[in-house]
């Protein structure tokens, strides 16, 4: 199920990477992400575009945390709306302020909340795109994002470097949710290959979930 994709073609402007390097750094300089290069971050926040045929209407990012790949992925897509899930007051504020640095307010919105809530806003069955970095395990991570899904929208997923993949993401438990693993993909990028998993929702997630908040991380479905 493993592809290579080629993601190098996947370019921001020259001023916008400048824009965006700086805030990533400063973000970083808070604690928001991990050690390397913001460069390497921009570029695996841009691997996420290899796997969508066009940029997405509406998208959500679940534990937006430092801003990657929402805020990346936003610049690239001048046309897509997006809601950044983040549930740490801190975060939350930070990234507002970096949503009205880079002249987002119009088209990105800073929930602060947790993603079991805003998966029974209005929300639910709106999204063509869900991403998802360092945000939690597998099946907690598809709990939380099934239900903002829309029939045929996609979830992705950034993936551990190293182990078997197809192993993370159980058939049985993702149908619970109408997903289905539709490709495990290493993406070519300057920063090295990133992996990254592709779930296709092929029916509406049911009423019950995502179960109340807590639930999805304490008794993941698998």
């Amino acid at each position: 199920m493993w592809a290579a994709r080629e993601g190098s073609h996947l370019q921001l402007r020259q001023e916008q990477q400048a824009r965006l390097t700086q805030l990533l750094d400063r973000a970083r300089g808070f604690g928001f992400f991990g050690p390397g290069p913001v460069e390497e971050h921009l570029a695996r926040s841009l691997a996420f575009a290899a796997f969508v045929t066009g940029p997405p209407l509406r998208a959500a990012d679940l534990g937006s945390g430092g801003g990657v790949p929402a805020l990346v992925l936003a610049v690239l897509w001048p046309g897509s709306e997006w809601v950044l899930v983040e549930s740490n007051q801190r975060r939350a504020e930070w990234l507002r302020h970096a949503v009205a640095d880079l002249g987002l307010e119009d088209r990105c919105t800073v929930v602060c909340d947790r993603a079991e809530t805003v998966a029974r806003t209005e929300l639910r069955h709106a999204c063509d795109l869900v991403t998802a970095r360092s945000f939690a395990p597998p099946g907690t991570t598809a709990e939380c994002a099934a239900p903002l899904l829309r029939l045929g929208g996609e979830l992705l997923v950034a993936e551990p470097p190293e182990g078997e993949a197809t192993l993370r993401w159980a058939p049985e438990g993702l149908l619970k949710l109408g997903l289905r693993l539709r490709a495990l993909g290493s993406v070519v990028t300057s920063a090295g290959p990133a992996q990254i998993a592709a779930l296709a929702c092929i029916e509406l997630a049911g009423d019950r979930y995502p179960r109340r908040v807590g639930i999805p991380s304490k008794r993941p479905l698998f």
